[in-house]
């Protein structure tokens, strides 16, 4: 049973109407902590607010941070379901073995979150396009000054409701094909959600905003040829009939919308593939015209058409720069099921009870 310690000053709430994305914060959130470097103890509810940290707190020096996200949905009958969260919570484990973290009981983080979501249900929006972001993180909270791994941690879950991640919507976006710097090396990070990876993309995405565009595609950091993903999406190609997405080399983040949209494609007997893609085929094909279409996909947009592509000192249109038909059909389909407005037939929808 998670105790559950309610807010005594309610905020006030945004109109759900403008909501953007990650700006407003509900009531509460959830919270445990690890002090001996093995298990995690005390979970609870609480009022949501800012933390008291040590200036030295290893987090703020040691980038020991991870997180995940993923989305709650509310019906007109009002009951509120998950989309493949179990899937999200284990891959915060992974995250949490790879960064020296204590592994965490993934059945009591769901029945934390299904209580926080139960005590903040009416913050969840219900208007087509809106959604309740869920931001899951760990960090490091030893006081102390040396590289080591933490024996002290802090997991939380807050809550944000939130409308479209670009502010255009739907409209295709345009990406800029990043060739000096580099995101992630096998290895290294890549594959899974720690807060420095975010970081070190930070530059070439300024970059790439001052010159009018929406996101960074990365390029492999050891031939700067083959591309990996975009800054918050993995990112799919379709040429002719077959969709096509990077494979999996240790420096792509294995995303849960990317493999839905492999499951969803070949559960209607589409053909697709996981396998390298250079930027040469890419700029070959979208001149030739057998790019028709390029979509990313992540938890925060679910699936975003992309209509161009700079690379070199030169743009490419894709597909006219309109959002094409398999990229609506996925993006439809996919919505569809995450708010139980369409059939669930791999089983992905989970109820919140």
């Amino acid at each position: 049973m998670i105790q559950v310690k309610r807010t005594e000053h309610p905020k006030a709430k945004p109109d759900f109407a403008r909501l953007g994305f990650g700006k407003y914060f509900t009531d509460h959130m959830f919270v445990m902590r690890c002090q001996d470097g093995k298990s995690w103890q005390d979970p609870e509810v609480v009022p949501e607010g800012p933390l008291s940290l040590d200036p030295a707190t290893m987090v703020f020096h040691y980038a020991q941070c991870i997180f995940e996200g993923l989305k709650a949905y509310k019906d007109e009958k009002g009951q509120i379901s998950l989309f493949r969260p179990r899937d999200n919570f284990a891959r915060l484990n992974r995250s949490c073995e790879r960064m020296c973290i204590p592994k965490f009981d993934e059945e009591l983080a769901m029945e934390g979150l299904m209580t926080l979501l139960k005590t903040d249900a009416d913050w969840i929006p219900t208007a087509p396009g809106t959604a309740l972001y869920i931001r899951p993180t760990v960090i490091a909270t030893d006081p102390f000054l040396g590289v080591k791994a933490s024996r002290s941690y802090l997991f939380y879950i807050i809550l944000s409701p939130v409308g479209a991640y670009y502010e255009h919507g739907l409209e295709p976006v345009k990406i800029y094909v990043e060739d000096t710097y580099v995101r992630a090396a096998v290895g290294g990070t890549g594959d899974i959600k720690c807060g420095a990876n975010y970081a070190v993309s930070l530059k070439a995405g300024e970059i790439a905003k001052e010159q009018g565009f929406d996101q960074v595609l990365w390029l492999d950091a050891k031939t700067r040829k083959n591309v990996e993903e975009v800054g918050s999406m993995n990112i799919f190609f379709v040429f002719g009939d077959e969709v096509v997405t990077p494979n999996l080399t240790g420096s792509i983040l294995p995303g849960i919308t990317r493999d839905s949209v492999i499951k969803l494609c070949r559960e209607e007997g589409r053909k697709v593939s996981e396998r390298p893609v250079s930027v040469d085929e890419l700029t070959a094909a979208a001149e030739e015209g057998r790019l028709t279409e390029c979509f990313g996909s992540g938890t925060a947009a679910v699936i975003s058409p992309v209509g161009g592509l700079h690379y070199a000192g030169r743009d490419f249109v894709i597909g006219g720069g309109r959002m094409g038909p398999v990229t609506q059909h996925l993006y439809d389909r996919l919505t569809g099921i995450q708010t139980r407005r369409l059939p669930d037939p791999l089983g992905w929808v989970t109820e919140v009870r």
